[in-house]
């Protein structure tokens, strides 16, 4: 028997909308903490920096932006965390205020949960302070002398005691003011592969195609604060609490 044309299409594309509703949902590859100094953020969010250590941005998968809009953000759910993200991821703009870690679980946590070792308020939360903890970038960087100072540093310098330390390259991301002769050490990313072990930032661990919502995750936090990848050649400055 011969199927007519019209009939093979119809085939098709029901074999193909079979596929596009079996095919489980996009999985992330890559967790990014990231951290912010506060003297840097205050100054372009102009907020008064009262800390002076690096506190935690977020935990962000590297697919995904509000996965689940119906899944709130409840501080309940968190009671015993509360007094270390008080002090480890503070909201520097509203201090007394949730409302941060609420935007973080709604944008980043609804994502990272489609993962089971995430797949909870708790799980997630716990998840990012036990990293942030474990990395210890703020004494990481005093071990080696890279501290707050009206001195300038050298990119390739900070670069190399992060990347020696940890044994993976890390994203490093500045502030690059009108005058162009000095930037301001502003955000460091530190990279994991799903199961929590190191992992260099601009290693890609999937070859597919992001989608634009994918790459705003990337991207978005970046151009929304005003952080971009530091310039190799041009002075650092990392900015004491005044």
């Amino acid at each position: 028997m011969r199927i007519s044309c019209p009939l093979l299409l119809c085939l098709g594309a029901a074999l193909v909308s079979s596929a596009f509703v079996l095919s489980p949902p996009h999985m992330w590859t890559k967790l990014i903490l990231t951290h912010h100094w506060p003297s840097t953020f205050c100054s372009i969010e102009h907020c008064h920096p009262y800390i002076n250590y690096w506190t935690l941005h977020g935990l962000w998968p590297d697919k995904g932006i509000d996965c689940n809009s119906s899944w709130h953000f409840n501080s309940s759910l968190i009671q015993d965390l509360l007094p270390d993200m008080k002090k480890s991821w503070p909201d520097l703009l509203n201090p007394s205020s949730p409302g941060f870690w609420k935007y973080e679980w709604h944008k980043h946590g609804t994502c990272a949960a489609r993962a089971a070792s995430l797949n909870s308020q708790h799980k997630y939360f716990s998840k990012a302070l036990e990293l942030y903890h474990k990395v210890d970038l703020n004494s990481v960087l005093k071990k080696f002398n890279i501290t707050p100072s009206d001195k300038y540093y050298t990119f390739s310098g900070i670069e190399a005691v992060i990347e020696n330390f940890y044994g993976v390259k890390p994203k490093i991301q500045c502030v690059h003011p009108e005058d162009d002769s000095v930037q301001i050490l502003g955000q460091i990313e530190i990279c994991f592969n799903s199961d929590f072990t190191l992992l260099d930032c601009e290693r890609h661990t999937t070859t597919e195609t992001f989608s634009k919502g994918d790459q705003a995750v990337a991207m978005g936090a970046e151009a929304a604060s005003g952080f971009c990848v530091c310039d190799h050649d041009t002075p650092v400055y990392y900015p004491p609490l005044k």
